[in-house]
């Protein structure tokens, strides 16, 4: 069995979780995101323009760490990779998606939401996983139980995570990062609002940072 390919290195643990409309949006976007200290992003295939704004980004900004969020047809798996994304997620996982991630040498973070399905990923080879919708799913509780039969997983809880709730999933032992989209609601990036994306992701990158230094206390 040929063994998934790691995640490309980037700082953050907090991943914005991104819907853009309009592929202009992306280098303002990429810049004001790493202003405020992230270095990732995920652009989700939820609208047209989705690879136009992948393309667009990954060019303008190659210190940001593009991903391309919601993929979940094999012939997706291709397309993003050529259009610059770096890595994949997908809300959920079947084996001819898997098989697509493979073959176009993308690394990859497939969507959970049971044991059964972190099982599954195990299986071919995943060691980090994205808890997805993580509210619904069971939060913090589901991720504490998994621990004990699965310790040597790691996820990225996505779906309920939010300013409030940050400091609690990252302190989680088992949660290695978080997706999130409150970093980029819509109405901001419709209007260009760019230093409240800034702000946003300086206040999250704050909360990360905070952490880690009390950990390495």
């Amino acid at each position: 069995m040929t063994l998934p390919l790691s995640l490309p290195a980037f700082r953050s643990r907090i991943v914005p979780v991104v819907v853009i409309t309009d592929p202009k949006q992306a280098a303002p976007l990429a810049d004001a995101l790493l202003e405020g200290g992230i270095d990732v992003i995920e652009i989700t295939l939820r609208h047209p323009a989705a690879l136009a704004a992948i393309e667009a980004a990954a060019r303008h900004a190659p210190g940001l760490c593009v991903g391309a969020g919601t993929v979940t047809r094999p012939e997706e798996a291709q397309r993003v990779k050529d259009a610059g994304a770096r890595f994949a997620l997908s809300p959920g996982m079947t084996p001819a998606l898997l098989d697509a991630v493979q073959a176009a040498q993308l690394p990859f973070v497939p969507g959970v939401m049971t044991p059964g399905e972190v099982m599954t990923a195990r299986d071919a080879g995943y060691g980090l996983v994205k808890l997805f919708p993580a509210a619904q799913a069971g939060g913090l509780n589901m991720l504490k139980a998994l621990a004990g039969p699965l310790p040597d997983m790691r996820f990225c809880p996505t779906g309920g995570v939010s300013p409030e709730n940050l400091s609690s999933f990252l302190q989680q032992p088992n949660v290695a990062l978080v997706g999130g989209s409150w970093l980029t609601p819509a109405d901001v990036l419709t209007r260009g609002d760019w230093a409240t994306v800034t702000r946003l992701a300086r206040e999250a990158s704050a909360q990360a940072q905070s952490l880690a230094a009390q950990a390495g206390a």
